[in-house]
């Protein structure tokens, strides 16, 4: 081991917290409770709703729900909570999840040391004395040894910038940013701009009330059955009985779901074989025809062809109309290798009278908003209410707009321009003492979010707890373990079809930003990648460097392999 000399002055400075946590979603809720109370430490957490909840404090959108099945969308590390927690259904809508949200927050008791209605603005470190000073909208000043991000991946929204949407006469509304009262569509003309994973629940519930609907479509998605419903209190009774087991197999799955691929190449089935399959999975609804479907179908475009043509010929049979079908039929990208969206009644919704499809590629692309509507393809739509289902400046978006600047000023946004440098996707060279949860080049949203989150907690906490029990001052990724980290990414993903999509995964939804793969696609999922950051941990942090306490420490450099 090389010992290169350092400064380590955080120790004789007195900061106002020992963490601040930005964030109270599902991962800055469990992060306070684990510093909090497993550690005793003075957190805080910054948090700009009026509320806890994070995605399901801000997306009220109509048919908003989870599309992870709910016995395992939930916290698992109290048994008691596991037990004492009943769903409604498989899907839960956004209230029910953000009133799960709320009885952890009293159960744990976590309010009291959440700061709500505080946008943080500015993270900056403090060379001199190695401190963190955390700035938010309302003109709080706090200082930290920690900064833990808890942002989530999917909290900046993405409002593309629409010739004349200033000068619309109507209602606009971007679903991340949903009125806490709720829209009346009643007798209204209603546009919804996008088809992504939030639109395709959106479409059917406005459809059901507006007068009349008109869907702005610029890519068409591959969507499969939701098949939500009640579940059989047998069904719980079991999950319920077997939470152990659970727990262990999801940590040690590729996506955080009782989902396992078909081991058998799709092109060594018989047609007759595979049908079945296909049949099974999509009769099943849910996650399974993406995560548990033959995995040869993310390496191979003859293979993906294959289970793409099932789902296109399920389109087909169910919108009546052949030119909406071939509209609404992906053409331009393999499956899979965009977010997969669960449907309950989509394309059937293209059925009715009061609907309209206006695809940018065949009808011609939105050219501008006017008083009265939207101008694509050279015809005006006169609409009462625009809905802006654009998404979000996924992953690296919620970083940026935080203002951190760490070691002799360097800002983070600018050295992001290129696409995120993380090591595990839980540090960052220069940027000591700062943690991401779920960060970029982590699994993230490739992943059932709550074992992510509950697995970077964890191994933040214990991170942290070494350090007071061996008298560290800061921890940070060295630059060499970060560029081998930014390679091994690269490398695993280019070698799948998942970086032929235009997709948000790959920072294409958003005008100017570069074209990275953004989460981590390891060769074995959540687990494998689980096993690696505890492989990290038990050869003394392997990657990252340290300082020791007291003035003039030492910087102690592990080379990752």
């Amino acid at each position: 081991m090389t010992n290169v000399q350092g400064d380590s002055r955080s120790a004789g400075a007195k900061a106002d917290y020992d963490a601040i946590i930005i964030g109270a979603g599902f991962s800055g809720m469990y992060m306070l409770h684990s510093l909090r109370d497993k550690l005793d430490m003075n957190a805080t957490v910054f948090e700009a709703g009026d509320g806890v909840g994070g995605t399901w404090y801000w997306n009220r959108y109509p048919g908003a729900r989870c599309d992870s099945d709910s016995y395992i969308y939930c916290y698992t590390f109290d048994k008691n909570l596991l037990q004492e927690w009943n769903w409604s259904e498989r899907y839960p809508e956004q209230d029910e999840i953000l009133r799960y949200l709320e009885h952890c927050a009293e159960r744990f008791d976590l309010k009291p040391d959440i700061q709500f209605g505080k946008r943080v603005i500015e993270v900056v470190l403090d060379d001199a004395t190695g401190l963190w000073t955390v700035r938010t909208d309302k003109g709080d000043v706090a200082t930290a040894r920690f900064v833990i991000t808890a942002v989530g991946a999917l909290s900046t929204a993405n409002m593309p910038p629409f010739k004349g949407l200033g000068s619309f006469q109507g209602k606009c509304y971007h679903t991340s940013q949903w009125p806490h009262d709720g829209v009346d569509f009643t007798a209204k003309r209603v546009g919804v701009i996008g088809t992504g994973a939030t639109a395709v629940q959106a479409i059917p519930e406005i459809a059901q009330q507006a007068k009349h609907l008109t869907v702005f479509q610029r890519t068409p998605a591959f969507c499969v059955p939701a098949r939500n419903g009640s579940v059989d209190p047998e069904v719980t009774r079991a999950r319920k009985a077997d939470y152990d087991g659970i727990r262990r197999r999801i940590k040690d799955s590729f996506f955080g779901f009782e989902l396992n691929f078909i081991e058998k190449p799709v092109l060594e089935a018989t047609p007759e074989e595979r049908e079945r399959e296909f049949d099974r999975m999509w009769d099943a609804g849910g996650f399974a025809f993406w995560l548990a479907n033959y995995q040869d179908m993310f390496f191979s475009k003859e293979a993906n062809d294959i289970i793409a043509d099932y789902l296109k010929r399920k389109i087909r049979s169910t919108v009546n109309d052949p030119i909406i079908a071939e509209k609404l039929t992906p053409q331009t990208y393999p499956y899979g290798t965009k977010r997969q969206p669960l449907d309950t009644n989509y394309f059937e919704t293209f059925n009715k009278k009061n609907v309209t499809l206006v695809d940018a590629n065949t009808d011609g692309p939105i050219e501008e908003i006017t008083p009265n509507g939207v101008r694509a393809g050279g015809k005006e739509y006169p609409l009462d209410i625009i809905v802006v289902a654009t998404g979000f400046d996924a992953l690296t978006g919620p970083l940026k707009s935080l203002g951190i600047k760490g070691r002799s000023g360097r800002v983070l946004a600018q050295e992001w321009e290129d696409g995120p440098l993380t090591y595990l996707g839980l540090a960052i060279a220069g940027y000591p003492n700062l943690f991401t949860i779920t960060g970029p080049q982590s699994p993230s949203v490739l992943s059932n979010m709550p074992v992510s989150i509950e697995q970077h907690v964890e191994w933040i906490t214990e991170c942290i707890a070494h350090m007071r029990r061996s008298k560290l001052a800061t921890i940070e990724a060295s630059p060499q373990a970060q560029e081998a980290w930014g390679t091994h990414v690269a490398d695993v993903v280019n070698s799948t079809l998942m970086t032929t999509a235009n997709s948000w995964y790959m920072g294409a939804n958003i005008a100017g930003k570069a074209h990275r793969f953004l989460p981590y696609l390891g060769p074995e999922g959540v687990g494998g990648y689980r096993r690696k950051c505890a492989e990290v941990a038990d050869k003394g942090y392997e990657g990252f460097m340290f300082t020791s306490e007291g003035q003039g420490g030492t910087v102690h450099p592990i080379a990752a392999e």
